[in-house]
This record gives structure tokens, sequence and C-alpha cells, in this order.
């Protein structure tokens, strides 16, 4: 084959249906959300904590991330992604036929009636294989972000089991409801990359989890500094840099709408951490390295419903927004809740307070 065939269709493997550049930016954005949580979070997660709990902190994030992989082709991607079932939940089947792999993507449940009256479904134009792996890392980053909420709180073991649980009986119920084409995705919610589907669900079971798991040990939380902040750095870098194949991947395709989120993920991120450490310096009198940390990942976690959706200037609002309104719960109303004191989600906070101290 020479160079001017290499392109045109000449075997199975490119169907007249496949978009090559499609399916190149797919697999990238894939990879990149991939590194988010491997090694992105398992590095974070590790150095963040303390010395004593960093091996069974990277190896919640290493384990969930091989859980979900088997249970998601096992069952879960078509329960999120297949067949309806009920209109909040699909019919649970392996993915893991050729046949049902190198056909074209397609969500069976998305199709919806246009303002000139025909029906139109959501087909990629790349196999099937390429939307479950994509999937697959949204819904891994989903569980390790949880895990955050619970480290230094939760028994291995016990999280071996809730991971197969939660991804089944919740993960799926959320995805399908939106991205799937259940009852959400058909009263017209949008949720662009996962700001219901994945921050809100994972912040709101991460919370129960802290709730009823309870808080650390008062020695812990008086004394939470982190055992490397370097490597610290350089996992929140990971997170940061991989949120590009998380907002870019979710137009399914490699269009403007993956250009626009692209920038304006990394603008939000950015506005965000600046207003974090600005104040951080106004009120503590000094810079904090896991304040700018913290601002990075609600600025980042804040853009990802509309990253594809607003305009880049509402993108340095949302930054703004970010940067600040957690920064008062965390740093101010949080000590005057006694609800928050107990269930607080993040590590990050008794850890800000140690490196303030």
């Amino acid at each position: 084959m020479n160079a001017s065939t290499a392109y045109e269709q000449v075997s199975p493997a490119a169907p007249s249906w496949l978009n090559k550049g499609d399916n190149a930016w797919q697999m990238t954005a894939s990879t990149l959300v991939a590194l988010q949580s491997m090694p992105g979070l398992v590095i974070l997660y590790a150095s963040i904590v303390k010395k004593k709990w960093a091996v069974n902190s990277a190896f919640m994030a290493l384990y969930a991330f091989a859980a979900v992989l088997i249970c998601w082709v096992l069952l879960g991607y078509r329960m999120a992604f297949g067949d309806e079932l009920l209109p909040f939940w699909g019919k649970g089947a392996p993915a893991l036929g050729q046949k049902y792999l190198l056909t074209r993507a397609r969500v069976p449940e998305s199709t919806h009636t246009l303002e000139d009256g025909t029906r139109e479904t959501v087909e990629p134009w790349y196999p099937m294989a390429s939307l479950v792996y994509f999937q697959f890392t949204f819904a891994a980053i989903t569980l390790i972000l949880l895990a955050g909420s619970v480290l230094g709180r939760m028994n291995i073991k016990a999280w071996m089991a809730f991971v197969p649980l939660w991804l089944i009986f919740s993960y799926t119920v959320g995805a399908f409801s939106l991205w799937g084409g259940g009852f959400l995705y058909h009263w017209g919610v949008i949720d662009y990359s996962g700001g219901y589907v994945i921050h809100l669900s994972s912040g709101i079971a991460g919370l129960t989890a802290a709730y009823w798991v309870g808080p650390r040990l008062k020695s812990d939380r008086e004394r939470f500094p982190p055992n490397n902040v370097l490597l610290m750095l350089a996992g929140a870098g990971l997170l940061w840099m991989g949120w590009s194949g998380f907002n870019g991947g979710a137009p399914y395709a490699a269009n403007i709408d993956a250009s626009i989120a692209v920038l304006n993920t990394n603008v939000c991120a950015a506005t965000s951490l600046l207003v974090w450490t600005s104040l951080d310096v106004v009120y503590f009198g000094k810079p904090s390295v896991i304040g700018a940390v913290q601002g990075m990942m609600t600025g980042l976690v804040c853009i990802t419903p509309g990253a594809g959706l607003v305009q880049s200037w509402a993108a340095i609002v949302m930054g703004i927004l970010s940067g600040s309104i957690p920064w008062v719960s965390m740093m101010i109303l949080h000590k005057k809740s006694a609800l928050l004191q107990k269930v607080f989600l993040l590590l990050l906070l008794d850890m800000h307070e140690s490196l303030k101290n």
C-alpha cells in the first residue's frame, strides 16, 4: 500500500461510515480522561494524604479503575447506553462481542424529533468499541472522585464491595437518564459533559458516604499535612491536562464544539485558581499550594456542564464564581456548621489548615 491509497476504503477495517479523524480524536480523548485517573488521581491521592494512608489511598483508585472496566463491559455499558428497560435504566448485557463492538456507534434511546419534524438518533462516526471505552473512562473517574471523600476513613474491603454496587445501581441510572436517552434526555435536560452524571452524583454520594462512615480521628484532623507536595502537583497537573479530553470528547466528534470546550475548560480552571489564591492572600496573608489545587479543581468541575455551550467570557465569570463561592463555604461557613464539620468531604480542607498554620 502506498501513501496515496493509505486512507482509501481497502478493507473491512475502514467501512464507509468511519470518520478516521473523529475516531482518532475520540480514542485520544479517552486516553486523556483515563490518564486523569491512572496515574493522575492515583498520584494525587497518594501524595495528598498522610504517609500512613498513601498506599491504601492509591490502591483505592487503582482498584476502582480496574473493577469499573470489567463491570462496564460485562453489564454496565448497556445499562447506561443500551435499549430501554425503564425510563431511567437500560437493559444490562455484555459489550464484548465483535459483532457488537465493530458496528457503528449508536445510542438506541436517543431518538428525538427536530423542529422540522424529522427524527434523529445519536450515531457517532466511529465504532461502538470507541464509545464503550470513552464512556468507561467517565464511569471510572466518577468512582475515583467519590473515593476522595472517604480517604483515610474507609476499609479497603468495604471499598472493593462498594465500587461495583454503586456503579450498577447508581451511576448507570444517571447516565441512562441523561446521556443514554432516558427520561431526562427527552425532557430536554442538558448536561454537556458530566455536571450531573459525574460531579453531582459523585459529590452527593461522597457526602452521604462521609456522613455514614464518620469523621476521621481527632488527632488526624488536627494535623493533616500532605506527604509529598511536589507529587501532589504532578497528579493535579495530569488531572487538569486530562480535562481537555474530558470536555473535548463530549461532542462525540472532532468538531468546533470540541475546540470551544477545550478552550473554555482551561480558561475557567485558570481563573478559578487565581481567584482562590488571591482570596487566600487577602484573608490569610499568604498563598497556599493546596488552595491553588482546590481552585483548579472547582474551576474544572464548574465549567464541565456547559464547556461547549457557553462563550469564553462566560467561562471567566464561571471561574470567578467557582474560585470564590467554594472558598467561602470551605474556609468560612464550615467553621459555623456542625454538620459540615462532621462530614466535610475534602481532605484538602484539613491540609490547607495544616499548611496555613
